[in-house]
């Protein structure tokens, strides 16, 4: 009996771990209040990387998207908790540097992210160094075809550090697209949005038989709300599952991911 369960536990555990090499690669359609141009925005969004348990190597990961159109880059917090990752890191952002998206790269960081925070001014520096604008409670706003693109950085919920009020100070009109780590904030914002990108929950990771393991994460877990493209309000927003882990190198029930967003006028459709 004991071997018979050891041996099933063995598959089990050998599943969970191959399953953090292989992402899932996802599109998805959203419809925003005016279209930016006739061929709409293209978006590759990635989060959750946390160096210290990702699979997934920078060569791997161009190796997936190089064949896509990209016109701008977002990603969405956890990517480190240790300084001696940095260096990998960074691997990772020369790579998506070398995919050149037309409108830049823009990031925000996430809880774990926090746990060096004493590092992360250098960090930031390095990361400005490849072309990524790091935005803490603050925008960026883009011209594209004449239409405004507001990209509006929120820092992270879960620790306490978003600011709503400070990031969309001086956005006046266009179209906003939030970066932000933690998706609570959907459930207490009063700012429009036309598009918000997130993380945080990894999907789950480990969903056996479900992510019950969540719920003391915060509100949106106990509402079934952690993965995928979702609305709040008539505003739509997406949370990623991650490209990396947290505390086991293994997802069982959930597959890294890698997201492709356009948006244009079309209808809002996930696939």
């Amino acid at each position: 009996m004991w071997t018979l369960l050891l041996g099933l536990f063995a598959i089990c555990w050998g599943i969970a771990r191959y399953n953090t090499y292989k992402p899932t690669v996802k599109h998805v359609d959203i419809q925003v209040s005016r279209p930016l141009n006739n061929n709409g925005l293209r978006i590759l969004h990635l989060s959750d990387l946390h160096m210290e348990k990702c699979s997934i190597s920078p060569e791997a990961l161009l190796e997936q998207v190089k064949d896509e159109p990209i016109d701008l880059i977002a990603l969405t917090g956890d990517y480190l908790d240790t300084k001696r990752m940095s260096g990998r890191f960074l691997q990772y952002m020369d790579a998506l540097q070398s995919l050149k998206p037309r409108y830049g790269m823009y990031a925000v960081f996430g809880n774990h992210d926090y746990v060096i925070a004493d590092y992360l001014p250098t960090l930031q520096k390095e990361m400005e160094r490849r072309g990524c604008i790091v935005l803490k409670n603050e925008h960026h706003t883009l011209d594209i075809g004449g239409q405004k693109l507001n990209i509006i950085g929120i820092d992270d919920a879960y620790t306490g550090r978003s600011d709503a009020d400070r990031a969309y100070h001086g956005v006046t009109e266009g179209i906003n697209l939030v970066l932000t780590h933690d998706p609570h904030i959907v459930l207490d914002m009063d700012h429009h949005f036309d598009y918000l990108l997130s993380g945080h929950f990894h999907g789950g990771q480990i969903c056996w038989p479900k992510p019950y393991h969540l719920r003391k994460m915060g509100k949106l877990p106990g509402l079934n709300v952690i993965s995928g493209l979702h609305y709040h309000q008539q505003r739509a927003f997406y949370i990623s599952d991650g490209l990396g882990q947290t505390a086991f190198n293994l997802r069982f029930g959930s597959r890294p991911e890698i997201t492709f967003h356009s948006l244009g006028s079309g209808p809002s459709v996930k696939s």
